[in-house]
């Protein structure tokens, strides 16, 4: 492994330890309380303005029951599952398929919420760093965005900074919810460009 290997791998731990975290559903806080590193540090680490420790990435890795080669991106591929099967899941509350193999600026992933079986409360917020695009693909999505409720169809597209508290849910009980998030952990954003 040569220096830029270990540069890149290093940059690319952030938005790996991140990715996990929000699979598992757990917030940074909670994360802090279960290995004492604190909220901040491990902010700085998923938005990749401080590098880990070998002490934190162990940490981290026994918290999320992964090992340090998925940390590092050199585990070996996975088998391809069918599409009926979701790689990450979250219980009866939510899928996600990551749709970008490298980590590191903007990302994607396609999130499906199954239908609501009775009707939602207002969505938990949180924030944190970057700058997030969504296109709701299918369904209606319910997005509390500070003290804003947007309910979202198909083919519609929001954009905000993920500072702004935030939370989703689906807004309705007639099927699934499907929609794609682009997320910058850095604040990158899309540049649209159109004549």
């Amino acid at each position: 492994m040569t220096d830029d290997d270990v540069t890149r791998t290093l940059a690319a731990m952030g938005s790996r330890l991140r990715a996990v975290r929000e699979r598992r559903g757990v917030t940074l806080a909670d994360v802090s309380r279960a290995t004492g590193i604190s909220s901040s540090t491990l902010s700085r680490i998923e938005t990749g303005r401080r590098k880990p420790t070998l002490e934190v990435v162990l940490r981290l890795a026994k918290e999320y029951t992964v090992t340090l080669d998925e940390l590092a991106g050199t585990a070996p591929a996975p088998a391809p599952e069918s599409r009926s099967a979701a790689p990450y899941s979250f219980g009866d509350d939510k899928a996600v398929w990551p749709l970008t193999p490298y980590v590191g600026g903007l990302h994607a992933h396609k999130h499906i919420l199954p239908a609501a079986t009775e009707p939602p409360g207002r969505p938990r917020q949180v924030s944190h760093d970057g700058y997030e695009w969504l296109c709701v693909l299918y369904g209606r999505l319910w997005l509390a965005l500070g003290n804003q409720d947007l309910v979202l169809t198909a083919g519609e597209v929001v954009e905000f900074d993920t500072r702004t508290p935030h939370g989703l849910t689906n807004a309705g009980s007639a099927g699934p919810v499907e929609y794609l998030i682009m997320f910058g952990p850095q604040g990158e954003r899309l540049r649209p460009r159109t004549h």
